[in-house]
């Protein structure tokens, strides 16, 4: 798909926005970050913990007009007080499309979002009973009820998914995207990231770039247990070992 076809074509930070004592400008792969143009319908935001992949997903999330929570973009509901900084300074370009659904997907606060959609958001009755559900299930769910164009943003949608489930999750993804649909997604699944033809980024000491699914620490770690679980648990239970003598 042209990229002006996209629903985000790109992200920037305006980082005059960003207060000067942020923790934000201590997070290697956003402090040398100032503009991120999309190239496909699906990106891939991948790396250890804490490089600022959630960070990023949610500023994007929020400054298209989804509930920073997540849910659709007709969602607004708080039930903590968690907004980053980074919201007030990102800057999208938006493609000429207008879309026709959406989600903004987080697994750490999905509860609060299916209580709202139970209390606040259902009058009709349309929509399935997330907490019926895990919150992975509910999301295949709601996937499989809505699938129309639009934006679709993900934190770690595997994170209540079976492999199995993933790879369900995974075929979603295709079938909508060659629909037309935007996927932006954190993640460290290596089923996931293994979706052809999506754009991986990965995010380290050394800044947001570009990299092969091969490439990438999930696909490395989880090549390396199943091919040699054996020497890799006997080096890592004997790390854990010495440090206990």
């Amino acid at each position: 798909m042209r990229r002006g076809a996209l629903f985000i074509r790109e992200a920037a930070i305006d980082w005059d926005q960003v207060p000067r004592d942020s923790y934000l400008r201590d997070i290697p792969a956003l402090r040398g970050f100032d503009r991120l143009a999309f190239d496909g319908n699906v990106t891939f935001f991948a790396g250890e913990n804490g490089t600022g992949k959630s960070t990023l997903l949610e500023g994007i999330a929020v400054a298209y007009g989804y509930n920073a929570e997540g849910g659709t973009q007709n969602y607004h509901f708080s039930t903590y007080h968690d907004v980053s900084e980074l919201e007030e300074a990102i800057r999208l370009v938006r493609g000429y499309r207008k879309r026709n659904s959406g989600y903004f997907f987080r697994a750490e606060s999905f509860f609060n979002v299916a209580t709202a959609t139970a209390l606040q958001y259902n009058d009709d009755g349309r929509l399935p009973d997330y907490h019926a559900q895990s919150h992975g299930e509910s999301f295949l769910t709601f996937l499989q009820d809505e699938c129309r164009e639009g934006v679709y943003l993900m934190d770690e949608p595997e994170a209540a998914l079976s492999p199995q489930r993933q790879l369900t999750l995974m075929l979603h993804i295709h079938s909508m995207a060659l629909e037309g649909s935007q996927f932006i997604i954190a993640t460290h699944s290596p089923i996931l990231l293994g979706l052809p033809e999506a754009r991986i980024l990965n995010f380290s000491e050394a800044g947001i770039h570009p990299v092969r699914y091969e490439e990438t620490e999930s696909y490395q770690i989880t090549k390396l247990f199943l091919e040699r679980r054996d020497l890799m648990l006997k080096e890592l239970f004997g790390e854990a070992e010495a440090k206990n003598d």
